[in-house]
């Protein structure tokens, strides 16, 4: 069974991120460059841009007046709220393009995108500084099953199907079947297109944030929001009697599980204006 480096290794040629995230992390990384050098890239893409302007004025962000140019977006947002934000919209793009056999991409996205909000709201409640930059850990969250679909199609619908019928972790059944599980897969892939390193932790460690060491404020609201999203996609004759949230995430995190009803309606309201912002095709399904 190969290993989830080897087999995103494998898939790398399929699932590459287009060229204008990695001019834009260039100018990121250059430490001579602007906050006007960040906006000339970003005008190059109308697309890419047209998309970042619909998310800065969403209720995402709630800035009390709309912004109209890139270059004002980049000065409020600052430099790496704004590459998260081409992260978030460019994913989608990438991912539109990749056939994948079995899987419901549909219900994918709405699934990553309902992760992807809620993880910002569960940051911003428990007063987290830069809440906002959760959405794209929460989007990513989920990432390593486009690979495994992609991979072993079959023994990922597999383990899905077994670990339903035993109350098994999903995890657990993948490493039996496949070698490794979704969360090893996506942090390798994060890994591989050269994302920061709270992004790569927060993914690998979400089943186990107290592994996540410098990173475990990250992994643990990455798992709180992972578990809520599992939790409503159950079967109500299946499900738990409460969300299986990790003890650590909570302590490490200091959420305060009454207020997870309030967040989750808020999150569900804003999922189809967000769907349509990130994978538009899935709002159509």
């Amino acid at each position: 069974m190969p290993t989830a480096q080897e087999l995103v290794q494998s898939c790398t040629s399929i699932f590459t991120l287009p060229e204008i995230y990695f001019r834009v992390r260039e100018v990121v990384d250059d430490s001579n460059s602007t906050m006007g050098d960040l906006a000339e890239v970003l005008k190059l893409d109308p697309a890419i841009s047209a998309r970042l302007l619909r998310i800065v004025n969403s209720p995402i962000y709630g800035f009390p007046k709309q912004i109209d140019t890139i270059s004002r977006a980049v000065s409020l947002l600052g430099t790496q709220a704004t590459i998260d934000l081409v992260t978030a919209t460019t994913i989608g793009k990438t991912f539109a393009g990749v056939p994948v056999q079995l899987m419901d991409v549909s219900k994918f996205w709405h699934r990553s995108v309902l992760c992807a909000l809620l993880a910002g709201k569960l940051a911003k409640s428990c007063g987290i500084k830069d809440s906002e930059r959760f959405f794209v850990e929460g989007l990513l969250r989920d990432l390593g099953h486009y690979v495994l679909y992609q991979y072993a199609p079959e023994r990922a619908q597999s383990a899905l199907i077994e670990a339903g019928y035993l109350g098994s972790s999903l995890a657990e059944v993948e490493q039996s079947n496949i070698g490794c599980d979704f969360a090893e897969v996506g942090a390798e892939l994060i890994h591989s297109w050269g994302m920061p390193v709270q992004i790569e932790q927060a993914i690998r460690h979400q089943l186990r944030p107290n592994e996540a060491g410098d990173y475990v404020q990250h992994a643990s609201i990455v798992h709180l929001a992972g578990e809520v999203v599992d939790f409503e996609d159950r079967d109500r004759n299946w499900r738990p009697a409460e969300v299986p949230c990790s003890p650590q995430a909570l302590e490490a995190t200091g959420f305060v599980l009454a207020n997870l009803p309030e967040l989750m309606t808020d999150a569900q309201a804003q999922l189809n204006e967000t769907l349509a912002l990130v994978y538009p095709q899935a709002v159509a399904a």
